[in-house]
């Protein structure tokens, strides 16, 4: 498998959809430099990108693998060998997506922790200029500052999971809880 020949066939069929890199990441839950890494033959796409290129571009994963549209003899051929050698050179981008979706997460919901903050460093002067002791409101805002961030971050890795897994999250867990 000549992964330089793959990204070239993943780079033209994406710009026959006239996607640019970050539209395609973006679809695909990736950064536009993972989508360009891809398409320069430096890395390989995890099998759950294949698997969205492939309905994309309506083709077979075979094909994206093997860099070209196969005849019906050439994809039985070349079946076997794509499998072993995807399954060698595939870096799972798993963490790549966590990162870029929890990115996308806290720029979606700046607003809302710029006004939690701001609350709990208004509580904290409410509560001092009330008299309260100093240990008191460390207390206080320290217990408050650990339940917004437990929460706030129960939302995003929430945000993150779906993302990834899509639809198939809730189902996996759903499964998992089963057994």
């Amino acid at each position: 498998m000549d992964m330089v020949k793959m990204g070239s066939f993943l780079a033209k069929l994406r710009k026959e959809r006239k996607l640019t890199q970050a539209e395609l990441g973006e679809k695909l839950g990736v950064t536009n430099k993972t989508v360009s890494r891809w398409e320069t033959g430096s890395y390989m796409p995890p099998v759950e990108a294949l698997e969205e290129l492939s309905d994309l571009y309506g083709l077979t994963i075979n094909e994206l693998l093997s860099g070209r549209k196969l005849t019906a003899e050439e994809y039985r051929e070349t079946a076997e060998s794509n499998i072993r050698e995807t399954l060698k050179a595939s870096v799972f981008e798993r963490k790549d997506k966590e990162l870029f979706f929890k990115k996308k997460w806290r720029r979606e919901h700046l607003s809302t922790i710029i006004s939690c903050t701001a609350a709990w460093i208004i509580l904290m002067a409410a509560l001092k200029i009330q008299g309260l002791e100093i240990y008191l409101c460390g207390t206080i805002g320290g217990i408050l500052a650990i339940l917004y961030y437990a929460v706030l971050n129960n939302r995003m890795m929430a945000y993150v999971e779906d993302h990834i897994y899509g639809g198939r999250w809730n189902e996996y867990k759903s499964n998992s809880e089963d057994k």
